[in-house]
């Protein structure tokens, strides 16, 4: 009787599932129920529009009318990914005198890290971990005026109500100033480096509202919000076209230029006030519409407020209406609601940040973290969900970055003395490296290139995948082959030591075999052999060779250690800090002849009971989660998803937050779409109908278009 209510249960689970696949979704009310509310000037809820390769955040009033009051919370940032600059270096300095030698399995090995003496060495690392640095492009915001003449701040306007519609894109804002209120739209050309907004408010017709865009210099600190109005001397600003419809900026820093063009909806006046300030006045009535585009090179023609609308609306659509779509709506468990609320979010802040043609920074386009420069290790988090929620176009975008810099990364690979590219961990928009004491040493992001051409091959189930990518899929392997070292008197081939592990707590030149790390190389080294078969090509020798004698995973008393090198992974309190990477083992990646699950489990519920849990990073919870469903625990996928951590809290605009550093922080939300798809639509392999959601009646969660993962 048992055997049978087990497939009766069995069946009733599977017909659950098919019937949440097949009802089709009601997408835009799914997606505006999460609109987002605003009613105060807080500086942790701006909000953004964008279109993933241009970003402009703005305050309560629709606008980025208080930069300095926003810069320790979400800035309001103008960010384009063209949009890089350098302080001049006049001391000429080197690269290479950030280099460093190692003595690695008995030869040298340059490792470009921060070196505290002789002080020029450390002088010259600096600047190249400084530079380039992403730009701010400027501010746009409002200056209103009291009756008694004087500006008015924050504190003087009232009732405050602002909405970001996510189904169109465009936040609608209001607020009275004295009694008279403002109307504001504010929205994002989903093609272009464009803005538009429209103002309707009768402090225009009485010459008490105008507009300020403005132009700051970099301050070159490790975070820069963008609202420093420093150094008027270092840099120039001038209108260089102007009348009562248009009118074009120059910004010159250094050897960095570019533009602002700016269409009106009516007429306006336009004056330099200050120093890199210029007020643009509306000259009559009581409704204004603008747009204001930013450029590298001055474009033939500017957006005008009208297309702006357009774009925004159709794009954001379009967007909502492709690709995959959940519903948690049906379930009874007040949790579900908050997980439904993050990946709305979360769709919405990738899209507008990380969906451009480069690997993003972990503050996207709003403002600089480790100086604006991309961190590859952290594209897995970014981009991997786009293949699994059914837009694979997303990810391919910043798949193409790889090629333009693979000559930097085979320069880093030869003078390593390695064969085929390495991937570094810190680099700029052109693929060259930055001094790092730990980034250097990293290698998990060095397989994420076969993930993402894995991803898109299954996503695409299209042949020429395989001949656009396999010459990058197969450098990354032959560094990865060659990278591994064969130690003759244990007859295996080890990693390490010269590297940190994903959990950066561990001592290169004392580190060899992590886990996770062990079992991502058996997995991209076979993947990249499937792919030579799959073109019709013999397999690689040495790749074979490094597989049949790879380290096994090191385990002791019966759980898998974090590194072989540690045997106190879990007795050592440094050790139980930062992310628990071990759990990438199973969770990043499937299961192979290489893992035991038994032992991953008993793994995964140590962890679990002895982690240091308030000194992690938010992406750590989503891991958490897709290492439990693949473990066939749901329960625990759902309780490590929504962990009552601080680095595990979403801000009401979506953001994940971190620290008064990382007020934003993306690779959460990226974490939180590929848990979410594993959870529900599985993985290859997988039989149990939406692995990661509890299976009572208050989990009735509908979806569709999502991907298994591999």
């Amino acid at each position: 009787m048992i055997r049978y209510r087990r497939v009766w249960a069995i069946f009733g689970c599977c017909l659950l599932s098919l019937l949440a696949v097949a009802q089709p979704i009601n997408r835009k009310a799914v997606v505006s129920r999460h609109n987002v509310q605003v009613s105060s000037f807080d500086s942790l809820q701006s909000l953004t529009v964008g279109n993933g390769a241009f970003a402009f955040t703005v305050d309560a009033t629709g606008l980025q009318t208080f930069p300095q009051q926003y810069q320790k919370g979400v800035p309001l940032g103008t960010q384009s990914e063209w949009g890089w600059h350098s302080f001049p270096n006049e001391q000429q300095y080197r690269f290479e005198e950030s280099l460093r030698e190692y003595n690695l399995h008995g030869r040298k090995v340059s490792f470009g890290v921060q070196i505290k003496e002789p002080l020029r060495n450390k002088q010259a690392g600096d600047y190249f971990r400084q530079n380039p640095h992403r730009l701010h492009l400027g501010h746009l915001g409002f200056e209103l005026i009291k009756k008694d003449g004087s500006i008015a701040t924050s504190a003087d306007l009232r009732n405050i109500k602002q909405t970001l519609h996510l189904w169109t894109g465009i936040i609608h804002s209001s607020f009275e100033l004295e009694g008279v209120p403002v109307y504001v739209q504010t929205m994002s050309h989903q093609e272009r480096d464009a803005i538009a907004v429209q103002v309707t408010s009768a402090l225009i017709q009485q010459k008490r509202l105008r507009f300020i865009l403005s132009f700051p210099y970099p301050t070159g600190e490790w975070a820069d919000g963008g609202a420093v109005y420093l150094h008027n001397d270092k840099h120039r600003s001038e209108l260089i076209q102007s009348s009562n419809q248009q009118a074009v900026w120059q910004h010159q820093l250094d050897s960095t230029r570019y533009f602002a063009q700016a269409a009106f909806a009516g007429n306006a006046i336009v004056n330099n006030t200050q120093p890199h300030l210029f007020s643009i006045t509306p000259a009559d009535g009581t409704t204004f519409g603008m747009s204001l585009e930013f450029a590298a090179s001055l474009p033939a023609s500017v957006s005008k407020w009208h297309e702006v609308q357009a774009s925004t609306t159709k794009g954001w659509q379009a967007f909502w209406q492709s690709g995959a779509a959940v519903d948690f709506g049906g379930c009874k468990d007040p949790r579900a609601f908050e997980i439904e609320r993050r990946v709305v979010l979360s769709q919405y802040l990738t899209k507008v940040q990380c969906a451009g043609n480069f690997p993003p920074q972990e503050t996207g386009l709003t403002y600089n973290s480790w100086f604006g420069k991309p961190h590859l290790e952290m594209h897995w988090w970014h981009a991997v969900h786009f293949a699994l929620w059914g837009r694979p176009e997303l990810l391919e975008k910043s798949m193409q970055w790889y090629r333009t810099v693979y000559d930097e990364a085979k320069a880093i690979a030869v003078r390593q003395g390695y064969e085929g590219v390495r991937w570094q961990k810190m680099v700029d928009h052109e693929g060259n490296e930055s001094p790092s004491s730990v980034g250097a040493f990293l290698i998990w992001q060095q397989p994420h290139f076969i993930t993402f051409a894995e991803l898109l091959y299954k996503s695409k189930n299209d042949k020429a995948v395989l001949k656009r990518y396999s010459d990058l899929v197969f450098a990354t392997a032959d560094f990865m082959a060659s990278y591994a070292w064969y130690d003759s008197s244990k007859g295996r081939y080890i990693l390490g030591p010269g590297l940190i592990p994903a959990q950066e707590r561990f001592e290169a030149v004392q580190t060899f075999n992590p886990t996770y790390e062990l079992h991502y190389w058996h997995w991209a080294l076979t993947t990249a052999q499937a792919w030579r078969v799959r073109m019709g090509m013999p397999h690689q020798a040495k790749w074979d060779d490094v597989l049949q004698k790879l380290s096994p995973l090191p385990v002791q008393d019966s759980i898998y250690l974090a590194t072989e090198s540690a045997p106190d992974s879990y007795t050592n309190p440094r050790y139980l800090t930062d992310h628990p990477a071990v759990y990438g083992t199973l969770g990043m990646l499937p299961a192979s002849s290489m893992l035991d699950k038994e032992t991953m489990r008993r793994t995964f519920n140590h962890v679990w009971n002895v982690w240091t849990w308030d000194d992690t990073w938010g992406w750590d919870f989503p891991m958490a989660a897709m290492t439990a469903t693949r473990l066939n625990m749901p329960d625990k996928a759902v309780d490590a998803l929504l962990m009552p951590i601080r680095t595990n809290r979403y801000l009401p605009n979506g953001h994940n937050y971190q620290d008064d550093r990382l007020r934003l922080y993306l690779p959460g939300n990226g974490g939180v779409l590929t848990a979410v798809a594993l959870m529900l639509a599985g993985f290859e392999g997988n039989t149990e109908a939406q692995p990661g959601i509890p299976k009572n009646a208050n989990w009735q969660v509908k979806w569709e278009g999502l991907q298994p993962f591999f």
